[in-house]
């Protein structure tokens, strides 16, 4: 049974076959992306200080210089006198998207509110425009200001704070982490309980067998995708960088990862975690379709 096309309602199937075209047109073959194009396809929402689905969300600018955001939703319950502070990195092949984006704006929305927690999705700096490490420093920015200017979030118990991202973003996320563990005594309020991998983007040397199964399928991903998502990613493709592609590094918190049973396995070399969570017949993003059991059967996680 091929990978894709996977079964998918017709809203989000058509959403991705139509980022999947775009894609063909707007990735370059010297690793340049035609934004135009991009933003065809890149429907985006602005913050709501009204309650949508009882959760208010917000804009906090970190860095104008670099263009470094992110995008605060918080439950409007006032009856939550402390609430979980989950800091999350959006998908995209570190080349696309930001948390103004349609899905990634209702997906975090919708967690905030069915966790009662406060969600914080960064807008971190996308490549070709800004290669690795660029998108892991932000990342632990944000962190740090977290850390630093907690004031800004009213009700956040900050020492409870997850990190967590979906495939690209899960790999971002991880590295955060890593990084995090490692500079942990610099943390004053942050303390970080758990790591949350949905679908996370790893990868390694050499194919997988199910890579070459998907490499002619694929409604929104295939091999021609994923190799220019990493030669974007990496600057000249240095082999040095290795081990961002791979799940490196080790992190003492819950590390749980969610995964569709047709997704390629390098999604997952060289992982190490406390769990992995299947969901048979789905594939990459059917988090983002909430006509979809599985998706209420991952919130309810």
């Amino acid at each position: 049974m091929p990978l894709y096309p996977m079964a998918f309602p017709s809203n989000p199937k058509s959403f991705f076959s139509g980022i999947s075209i775009v894609a063909k047109f707007a990735f370059h073959p010297d690793g340049t992306v035609n934004r135009y194009l991009t933003n065809l396809v890149d429907i985006q929402l602005p913050p709501s200080s009204t309650p949508i689905s009882g959760v208010t969300s917000y804009d906090h600018t970190l860095d104008s210089a670099r263009n470094l955001w992110f995008r605060v939703f918080i439950p409007a319950d006032l009856s939550y006198s402390s609430l979980p502070v989950i800091l999350y990195f959006h998908g995209g092949g570190f080349v696309s998207f930001s948390p103004a984006k349609l899905i990634f704006n209702a997906l975090c929305q919708k967690l905030a509110g069915d966790l009662a927690a406060i969600y914080i999705s960064v807008a971190y700096r996308r490549s070709p425009e800004n290669c690795w490490p660029a998108q892991y420093d932000d990342g632990f920015d944000v962190l740090r200001f977290l850390d630093d200017d907690f004031d800004i979030l009213a009700n956040a118990d900050l020492s409870r704070c997850f990190l967590a991202g979906d495939s690209a973003g899960g790999n971002i996320a991880h590295h955060v982490a890593v990084r995090a563990c490692e500079s942990e005594a610099q943390f004053k309020t942050v303390r970080i309980r758990g790591l949350i991998g949905i679908q996370p983007f790893f990868g390694g040397k050499e194919r997988t067998e199910s890579e070459l199964q998907m490499k002619n399928h694929g409604l929104l991903l295939n091999l021609d995708h994923t190799d220019f998502y990493w030669e974007a990613f990496l600057p000249n493709g240095w082999i040095e960088t290795i081990q961002v592609r791979m799940c490196s590094g080790q992190v003492p918190w819950i590390y749980l990862v969610w995964v569709g049973s047709r997704l390629p396995l390098w999604l997952l070399v060289g992982w190490q975690g406390s769990g992995v969570v299947e969901y048979p017949n789905m594939g990459l993003g059917f988090y983002v379709a909430p006509e979809l059991p599985e998706t209420q059967m991952l919130f309810d996680k």
